[in-house]
C-alpha cells in the first residue's frame, strides 16, 4: 500500500484495496463498515488516535514469514507442540473472534449474497465451537499423552500406569481419525461455493471470503504440521518407550 495520502482516503477504499486492511483497523476499535465513507483522518479523530501511528501501522508488513518455511522437522516434539499450541491460541484468541464478529455484522444487501449472508450466520457460531472443542480435547489428550511418552524416555513413569495408558490409547488410530476430520471447513465452501465472488461483490463480502480463505490455508498448513511431523515424531517415541517397557518385563 502506498503512502500518499493515506489519511485523505475512506476507509472503504482502504479495504477496497487491500482487504487484510479491516483487520488492522478492527484491533483499532475500527470496524470498516461503520465508516466506510469517512477518511482515515476523520475516523482517528473520532476514536482519539494519532493519524501518523495509524498510517504507519497500515504500512507496515503484516506477514513476516510463511508456517511452510519453517524447519520445523528438525525441531524436537516439545518445541513441535509449542508452536501447535502458540497456533491454537492466536486462531482463537485473535483470528475466529475478528471472523466472528464480520459475520456477525454481515449485511449482504444484495441479491446474491442473502443467502449465504442468513447461512453463514448459522453455521459459523456452530463451526466456531466444533472447533474449540477440537482444540482444547487434543491439547488435554493427545499432547498430554506425548508428554507422558517424553517422561517415559526420560525414566520418569509408572511402569503399569504408563502401560495401561498405552493400551487405552493409539496414536495411530488417532492420526487416522485426524486425517479423515481435517477439512473442517468444506461446509463453508459449500456456503460460499468456494469463496466464489460476482463483480459487483460488496465489500463486506469481500472481505469475509479473503479472511476464510486465509484461514483455511493456515488451517492445511496446520494440518500437515500434526500429519507429516507431529505424528510420525510421537509414533517413533511411542516404539522407543514400548521397547523400554519390554526390557523392564525381561529384567522382572
Amino acid at each position: 500500500m502506498e503512502k500518499a495520502s493515506l489519511k485523505n482516503r475512506r476507509i472503504s477504499d482502504l479495504v477496497e484495496q487491500d482487504n487484510e486492511v479491516a483487520q488492522v483497523l478492527y484491533y483499532f476499535g475500527i470496524r470498516f463498515y461503520e465508516h466506510a465513507n469517512q477518511t482515515l483522518e476523520q475516523v482517528c479523530h473520532l476514536r482519539g488516535l494519532r493519524v501518523d501511528q495509524m498510517e504507519r501501522e497500515l504500512l507496515s508488513p503484516r506477514t513476516n514469514f510463511h508456517e511452510e518455511d519453517i524447519p520445523l522437522f528438525s525441531y524436537p516434539i516439545d518445541l513441535i507442540m509449542e508452536y501447535l499450541k502458540h497456533a491454537h491460541f492466536l486462531f482463537v484468541k485473535h483470528k475466529l473472534p475478528y471472523i466472528g464478529k464480520l459475520v456477525e455484522n454481515f449485511k449482504a444487501n444484495h441479491a446474491d449474497y442473502l443467502q449465504v449472508e442468513r447461512d453463514l450466520k448459522m453455521l459459523y457460531p456452530l463451526f466456531l465451537e466444533d472447533f474449540i472443542h477440537h482444540i482444547y480435547e487434543e491439547e488435554d489428550s493427545l499432547f498430554k499423552y506425548i508428554r507422558a511418552l517424553q517422561n517415559a524416555v526420560k525414566n520418569r513413569y509408572h511402569s503399569s500406569k504408563l502401560y495401561y495408558q498405552m493400551e487405552r490409547y493409539s496414536l495411530q488410530r488417532c492420526a487416522m481419525d485426524h486425517e479423515s476430520h481435517d477439512d473442517e471447513m468444506e461446509g463453508i465452501r459449500k456456503i460460499t461455493k468456494d469463496y466464489h465472488l460476482t463483480p459487483d461483490a460488496p465489500l463486506h463480502v469481500k472481505v469475509i471470503y479473503s479472511e476464510l480463505q486465509q484461514f483455511e490455508k493456515s488451517l492445511q498448513v496446520h494440518a500437515r504440521i500434526e500429519n507429516e511431523i507431529l505424528f510420525p515424531k510421537a509414533m517413533a517415541l511411542e516404539n522407543q518407550v514400548r521397547i523400554i517397557l519390554a526390557e523392564k518385563i525381561k529384567l522382572n
